[in-house]
């Protein structure tokens, strides 16, 4: 009876608008209450951060800092390094998401790259898993077989679908724990490996050549970074012309705040106390125009939503709380003999632009 009531509000509060949700109280939970919070919150972190700055409160806490790490941010994974495989522990639902995820990644890359390879769909592709932490996307095996495409299409997580992957952290605690669970599958070693180092050192050694990855995935991690301006430049950096781009994070809305802090982490213990920072929380139209700044086009946008009774994560057409994101970096400008050309045949000019 309890799981029923709890369940119906969670979705009850999901389903209503995030603009009209202050002030309404449903089952015995005040929005109002939960609003006058963050914004007393906000207003005590104003008043401790201006005497130390001359920044005006207005400005984005995303600063260029030509660094995406944020030292509050490893000191924090580094105390969890050694729970990342306890699939009921603290990062349980990290482990259910695979389930959407790896879907998500694998599906949009068969879009763009149509060649086949049965039992390995993602065979010679390469991949940067950033901010991998102990490599639940980059390998883990999924419990749920999932049809797509293919019959031959199994939901396997990346490094199992054939794809070379990179996953890059800057906890290296959480780096030795990814080493160590490949270790135990012979399969993976020649497919997967892992580094501990940033996203802006890896970029700064891929500036000298082109762009080396056919896909950089950040999952539930541009929630955590110190620069976002640094983390797109430097993902448009590593990846090839045409090569795609996925996010999955959390929106910033009233409704992101009371459930992914309030209930998620105060009440329900979903995920440890203070795993997130609201102020560092991006809504999709925000990311998007981010992204586009640095050169990329964005290609889909889709609302996810993660129900704490049954564990399960499941697609839905609201961005209000959690979503995901593909985006394509767009392909360098063609040279004068070949706009001349491609402006003789402009259907053939299209069908390259988007192979």
């Amino acid at each position: 009876m309890f799981s029923n009531k709890f369940g119906r509000f969670l979705f009850g509060l999901y389903s209503r608008k995030a603009a009209a949700v202050c002030g309404v109280t449903r089952s015995g939970f005040s929005w109002t209450a939960v609003c006058k919070q963050r914004t007393l919150w906000l207003r005590r972190s104003a008043c401790v951060e201006t005497p130390r700055s001359t920044v005006p409160c207005h400005t984005s806490v995303r600063s260029a800092s030509q660094t995406t790490v944020d030292p509050d941010e490893v000191r924090r994974f580094q105390s969890l390094a050694s729970k990342w495989w306890d699939e009921q522990g603290e990062f349980a639902a990290l482990h259910a998401m695979n389930d959407l995820r790896v879907p998500f990644i694998r599906d949009n890359l068969l879009n763009v790259h149509t060649t086949r390879h049965p039992g390995k769909p993602l065979a010679g592709l390469r991949i940067l898993d950033v901010g991998c932490g102990g490599g639940l996307l980059t390998e883990e095996e999924g419990t749920v077989v999932h049809m797509s495409l293919s019959p031959l299409v199994l939901h396997k997580p990346l490094g199992r679908l054939g794809a070379n992957v990179l996953g890059i952290d800057p906890v290296e605690q959480s780096v030795g724990t990814a080493q160590l669970h490949s270790s135990y599958d012979p399969d993976l070693h020649d497919r997967v490996c892992y580094r501990a180092c940033t996203l802006e050192e890896l970029s700064a050694v891929e500036e000298e050549e082109e762009g080396q990855f056919d896909a950089v995935v950040a999952s539930e991690v541009v929630e955590h970074l110190a620069d976002l301006e640094t983390f797109a430049f430097c993902c448009s950096t590593v990846l090839k012309p045409g090569g795609s781009l996925f996010i999955t994070t959390i929106n910033k809305t009233n409704l992101s705040y009371a459930l992914g802090i309030v209930v998620a982490e105060q009440l329900l213990r979903i995920v440890p106390s203070g795993t997130h920072d609201w102020e560092k929380f991006i809504s999709p139209v925000e990311l998007e125009r981010l992204l586009e700044s640095n050169g990329f086009s964005v290609q889909s946008v889709q609302g996810m939503l993660y129900n704490p009774l049954s564990g399960a994560w499941c697609w839905t057409d609201g961005t209000a709380i959690n979503y995901a994101l593909h985006a394509v970096k767009l392909r360098d400008d063609p040279q004068p003999d070949q706009a001349e050309e491609s402006g003789s045949h402009p259907e053939e000019h299209t069908a390259a632009t988007h192979s």
